[in-house]
């Protein structure tokens, strides 16, 4: 399989997402995989990991839900290959430095087709970037929140649900809570890549527009978290700088957090999951 010039064998370790499984860590929580099907054209069924609190067969609690995005050249386990999601939440669920949650880490790639998908097969940085309209985006609410809400108990309103991303994932996240200003209170943005080129299309034009308009429905019932995260070496810090200005321009609570890092995972991503983790559901 060839794109943009890289090419990459079927059986490369890398080519597909993987197990949900660390190798070499055995993590305190429990994770599970769920495949749902699809109501958007696409694959018929995509799979999503999730993190449960090592407890949480033990109890009858209901629980808020933390939605975690990959971005270019991921998939549901890129935060688990790179970004020590495991070892990170079990640190601060056992050191009672986070609040207990679900975590969802799904494959937000669009992909034409079942043979297109190959087992949430891996896509180099331009074809996800060229690719980025809007198609996963429109389906989120109803394909991951309603299937996780509908199989684990979580606590299904706003006041209980973050989002975040990076990259394009961050992007994503800040697009995900604009459509649906009612469904989200925490919302993170790590680095996000705003230079997707997408060809116009019905799901871009409904889903990528409107950003002012959107902005100011959400923020008429503010989030109680709006994060914005970039590396001090980032190539989206500048982008990142600029809609951080235009929240400020219009009062629109939010924070903007420096990291020493780049576009990277050491020193960037890794480190802003562990802040924003820290800082959600602190009321509950």
């Amino acid at each position: 399989m060839s794109s943009c010039g890289v090419v990459r064998f079927r059986n490369a370790p890398s080519y597909h997402a993987g197990p949900a499984q660390k190798a070499g860590y055995a993590q305190e929580g429990i994770i599970e995989e769920v495949f749902y099907d699809c109501s958007v054209p696409g694959p018929t069924r995509r799979r999503m990991l999730v993190y449960l609190p090592k407890d949480y067969y033990e109890n009858q609690r209901r629980y808020p839900v933390f939605y975690l995005l990959h971005g270019a050249r991921g998939y549901e386990t890129s935060w688990v290959k790179k970004g020590f999601v495991y070892e990170t939440t079990d640190s601060l669920f056992r050191n009672g430095l986070a609040t207990p949650c679900i975590v969802v880490m799904p494959n937000m790639n669009q992909y034409n087709s079942d043979r297109d998908f190959d087992d949430s097969r891996y896509k180099d940085a331009f074809e996800s970037i060229l690719e980025v309209n809007g198609v996963v985006e429109t389906a989120f609410m109803h394909d991951v929140v309603g299937t996780v809400d509908s199989l684990y108990r979580t606590i299904p309103d706003k006041a209980h649900r973050a989002i975040a991303g990076l990259s394009i994932g961050g992007w994503q996240s800040i697009w995900i809570s604009l459509n649906h200003p009612d469904s989200f209170d925490y919302i993170g943005a790590f680095s996000p890549y705003t230079w997707c080129m997408s060809a116009p299309s019905s799901y871009r034009r409904r889903f990528y527009s409107g950003m002012y308009r959107k902005l100011k429905v959400q923020f008429q019932d503010p989030p109680k978290g709006y994060y914005l995260y970039a590396g001090k070496k980032d190539m989206m810090r500048p982008s990142t700088t600029s809609f951080h200005e235009l929240l400020e321009e219009q009062n629109y609570a939010h924070e903007y957090i420096l990291y020493p890092g780049g576009h990277d995972w050491p020193d960037g991503w890794i480190d802003e999951y562990r802040d924003m983790l820290q800082r959600v559901f602190k009321d509950q």
